[in-house]
């Protein structure tokens, strides 16, 4: 399939017109080359492009692309090398941010929640149409189980900020840098909010909220949306797709 042929379908499946992102989603670098082989990653770090050379792969499809908002135009250090190893190689570049956030089926929430056995009921924020931040259901769960599950899906442990609800029932979640969430997650009732990162007054917010944090990572509470998207570009077109993990201790 051409570049332009598998954007268009992932645009159409993750419906990307309906979201105001912060960069461009979809293709990114177009290398005019038959896409056979993809393969996918969190964010299109150089090290993910020297897989991709190696593997031999004609695109990289990942969550955290290139061209954000603010971001210097020039083409050059760093920047200048990814884009021309990327056309050196013939290899195309496409990328999708807060449409992959959302997806209700392959989304980083919807793996995130799956992975942690919690049940979607409803957005963060009940008036958007495609949340980018979600409410969820548990059995109830101690904290400390509720850490020691997320530490063995996630393999790594997240820094928690207690605010002395020992049982789990109801989770507000979003991946990546979403911290600032943390207050709609209390004013919707959520014992626990779940994101990747924390900044200094995410602590203080936890605490004069009442609400437990933890901070599991930006990138390894992405990982599975792009996982899954990549899974099923395989399955519905039959295109060779494999998952390289560039590890990110943040």
């Amino acid at each position: 399939m051409t570049p332009s042929a598998l954007a268009q379908w992932c645009d159409n499946y993750l419906q990307a017109d309906a979201f105001k992102d912060y960069c461009p989603n979809g293709l990114q670098v177009d290398a005019d080359a038959p896409i056979h082989k993809i393969v996918t990653g969190v964010t299109a770090t150089q090290n993910l492009i020297d897989a991709a050379i190696s593997e031999q792969a004609d695109a990289i499809l990942v969550h955290h692309g290139y061209f954000w908002k603010g971001e210097d135009q020039p083409l050059v250090g760093m920047k200048g090398k990814r884009i021309r190893s990327l056309l050196q190689n013939n290899i195309s570049l496409l990328a999708y941010h807060l449409p992959l956030d959302a997806h209700p089926v392959i989304g980083n929430n919807a793996t995130l929640a799956q992975l942690l056995s919690l049940e979607i009921t409803g957005a963060l924020y009940p008036e958007d149409n495609y949340p980018v931040g979600n409410i969820a259901q548990c059995e109830p769960t101690s904290i400390e189980d509720f850490i020691a599950r997320v530490t063995t899906q996630l393999q790594r442990t997240p820094t928690h900020i207690a605010a002395g609800n020992k049982l789990i029932t109801k989770v507000g979640l979003c991946t990546g840098g979403a911290q600032d969430m943390i207050e709609q997650a209390a004013k919707m009732g959520c014992q626990l909010y779940i994101s990747g990162e924390i900044s200094e007054r995410t602590t203080h917010a936890a605490r004069e909220l009442g609400i437990d944090y933890l901070a599991c990572g930006h990138h390894a509470t992405e990982r599975g949306g792009i996982k899954a998207l990549g899974e099923l570009i395989a399955q519905t077109h039959g295109v060779q797709v494999r998952f390289i993990d560039d590890p990110n201790p943040a």
